[in-house]
């Protein structure tokens, strides 16, 4: 069965919701509707949908036109098993003593690493992006400079790659956290079949949205992988859910962002550890001294 996708541009957050919404009221309806920020410093959102009938080409226009947004460009999407491709294609990554690979690359688990079995799935999280290396990276850099955290927690988890690296060199109880219901459930698979039931535990919440994870501050260290709106949006609420004392490890930042950032977390009390640039990335260790 063919899917096609209709994707837009268009500036403001409002205007970008209110358009994904309207997108859900058109015939034949979207299989899935998605509103994104594109971060590059353009204050331009993106709204796609994904149908399994070709689109109403003149129904798009119509509401391209109302919210002030660019043409829809609709797209035949080639029928692809995206996860048999990225296991194929994907290899193992280090990240100082961290192993992160697939199945498939279970021989090529080197002795003395600590190894993390992640499957690609729909979750993001598998080592290989930037951010992710960055973020195993500076736990990594933290680890070997005498820091032990007793609590983590590890926001807009993905697939909890993050709390399970920790959950691996440090005892204690690890929490993991996401919005979205597919990235909870992929990243429980992972804490299953890395032996980690128990040890690193998952919920779906917005950001630390959660009597559980309410319960379980302060934290020693912190997680926030995502982007840069929400950590300047979750600032206060990250760093009051923080020890004095304990770090914030942030990355999904564009180099060029990281300043902005970086000064939103100062002016909430934390000064600047360290900051990793990977590629077009930057992960920021920030240490909460008041």
């Amino acid at each position: 069965m063919p899917t096609y996708s209709a994707l837009t541009t268009l500036k403001g957050k409002d205007q970008a919701e209110a358009l994904g919404a309207a997108l859900e009221e058109v015939m034949p309806e979207p299989i899935g509707v998605g509103v994104f920020e594109i971060e590059d410093g353009s204050g331009l959102w993106e709204v796609g949908s994904y149908f399994t009938e070709s689109p109403d080409d003149v129904a798009l226009a119509i509401l391209a036109a109302a919210f002030d947004a660019k043409p829809f460009v609709i797209s035949e999407v080639p029928e692809t098993d995206w996860v048999a491709k990225v296991r194929r294609e994907l290899t193992p990554v280090e990240a100082g003593r961290f192993f992160v690979y697939g199945s498939h690359d279970a021989d090529k688990v080197p002795e003395g690493t600590e190894a993390l079995l992640i499957e690609a799935a729909m979750a993001f999280g598998t080592g290989h992006h930037g951010t992710t290396h960055g973020c195993l990276q500076a736990l990594d850099n933290l680890a070997n400079a005498g820091f032990v955290a007793k609590s983590v927690a590890d926001v807009g988890c993905g697939t909890a790659v993050l709390a399970m690296g920790a959950a691996k060199i440090w005892p204690g109880t690890f929490w993991a956290s996401d919005i979205d219901e597919v990235a909870v459930d992929v990243a429980l698979a992972n804490v299953a079949a890395n032996g980690l039931e128990g040890r690193v535990k998952c919920v779906e919440a917005a950001g630390l949205n959660h009597p559980d994870l309410t319960t379980a501050a302060p934290f020693d260290l912190i997680f926030a992988n995502i982007l840069k709106g929400p950590l300047i949006d979750l600032a206060p609420a990250l760093t009051a859910a923080l020890s004095v004392g304990g770090y914030l490890i942030l990355s999904g930042i564009l180099n060029e962002q990281a300043d902005e950032v970086i000064a939103v977390y100062s002016g909430c009390g934390n000064s600047l550890a360290e900051r990793i640039e990977i590629g077009e990335w930057t992960t920021t260790v920030l240490h909460r001294i008041t």
